[in-house]
């Protein structure tokens, strides 16, 4: 949303953007309090307080959402009716929002589906208790299909993720229901930037001579990734083989990975990074790991950490034996599966590190699936042309509904466009 906001507001257009002050990835707050920033002229962010929480499976992020959506109803009628909302799907109550915000102001309303919310619960469930579980999830669903159903359009990273929300709102492909990918944008570091880095991976336990031998994770180390078999690939190849594998991030099951992993020295956890270090480690890896638990949610998409890998011309090897991620791995010959099999990773790991000109074969490959899919210019000015064309069709007298007599009632939103005015959630 962030590289979005920037190509909107490079255009010309008016953009307000609706963030929580509670950071997902960290678990703090930024602001003690609703807050509206202004970027610079015509760009805001308005943060809303809401409570923070610990798990990202529990009934603590369930109330945060619940207020977020509360706040967006009741402050958003004091901001300029938008041109064009894009609203992001989860959360369920902002989606819901937007879409009820939408039908009574006579504004085009895009949900974009990130994650298949409450699907992705049910998979976290036995599956002899997955009825039961769904009932419990009815209101859940409920609040999806209501907001699947009153969008103007859906959007998602992959076609399957744009099929999902349709089916979800019962509804058929229209000529503004498409899909748009992750981008990602490549920023080098300054020359401080770089060196900093590079002391902070030294003192993590990457040796000099690690350039190249590198397997890495970005992600969060929670219940979505299977990094057990990523550790007993390690423990198998074991240290004399002079192989590092870095595991980036922080999550609810990082000290049992860590615990797990104990008798592992190659086996970093160095916790949350920046993107400097980001950056340098991408380039001394000889591949980037995507260990995703299957799932319909991960087979469907291709998530924004593949990508990074892309970015700096990894190779990536994944978990999953199936779906779209793989598809495009193996039509660009830069990346393979190894199907949740340790002794297969293993293999991969150790070809990958002592074949130089195999592994730059498919980082060659990696750079130019890249290239042509999924840089940020690329994939966020087509978004903003298309947010644009659905502002200006409903700009047309004969496109616009009538307005709601009690619009001043409910509102919402998550992203507008406008030069044309847009909205963001």
């Amino acid at each position: 949303m962030g590289m979005l906001g920037e190509v909107l507001s490079a255009r010309g257009h008016e953009l307000l953007w609706w963030s929580s002050t509670f950071q997902h990835s960290l678990k703090t707050q930024r602001y003690p309090a609703d807050t509206l920033v202004e970027v610079r002229g015509g760009y805001r962010i308005q943060f809303l307080r809401a409570p923070g929480y610990r798990g990202n499976v529990s009934l603590a992020r369930l109330w945060n959402h619940r207020v977020l959506g509360r706040k967006f109803r009741r402050l958003s009628p004091a901001h300029p009716r938008p041109d064009v909302i894009l609203c992001s799907f989860p959360t369920l109550e902002l989606s819901d929002q937007a879409t009820r915000y939408g039908k009574q102001r006579g504004v085009p309303v895009v949900l974009d589906v990130r994650d298949m919310w409450p699907d992705v619960f049910l998979e976290l469930v036995p599956h002899g208790a997955r009825g039961v579980a769904r009932t419990l999830l009815g209101p859940m669903y409920r609040t999806a299909r209501r907001a699947c159903a009153a969008a103007t359009a859906i959007t998602g990273h992959s076609p399957g993720f744009v099929d999902w929300g349709l089916n979800m709102g019962g509804r058929q492909h229209g000529p503004f229901d498409r899909h748009f990918p992750y981008g990602y944008q490549v920023e080098a570091p300054s020359p401080d930037e770089r060196q900093q880095a590079e002391h902070f991976w030294r003192t993590q336990g990457l040796a000099p001579e690690a350039d190249g031998r590198v397997v890495c994770f970005f992600g969060a180390v929670g219940h979505q990734f299977d990094l057990e078999t990523v550790v007993e690939a390690a423990r198998s190849l074991g240290s004399e083989r002079r192989v590092w594998f870095v595991v980036c991030g922080v999550g609810v099951r990082l000290e049992h990975y860590r615990r797990l992993a104990a008798d592992c020295p190659h086996v970093l956890f160095p916790g949350w990074v920046n993107a400097a270090q980001i950056w340098t480690l991408l380039r001394k890896s000889c591949c980037g790991l995507a260990p995703y638990v299957a799932t319909p949610n991960f087979e469907a998409g291709v998530t924004n950490k593949p990508i990074e890998y892309l970015s700096g011309g990894l190779p990536v090897l994944t978990s999953l034996a199936r779906g779209r991620l793989l598809d495009l791995l193996t039509e660009h010959d830069c990346g393979l599966s190894y199907g949740g099999d340790a002794a297969r990773l293993a293999e991969m790991v150790q070809s990958l590190a002592d074949d130089s000109a195999r592994r730059q074969q498919m980082a060659e490959g990696a750079r130019r699936l890249f290239e042509a899919r999924f840089t940020a210019r690329h994939v966020y000015n087509e978004m903003a042309a298309y947010l644009e064309q659905i502002a200006g069709a409903w700009a047309a007298p004969e496109r616009a509904p009538p307005p709601d007599p009690n619009e001043n009632d409910r509102p919402p939103t998550q992203q507008s466009a406008s030069g044309y005015r847009a909205h963001t959630a």
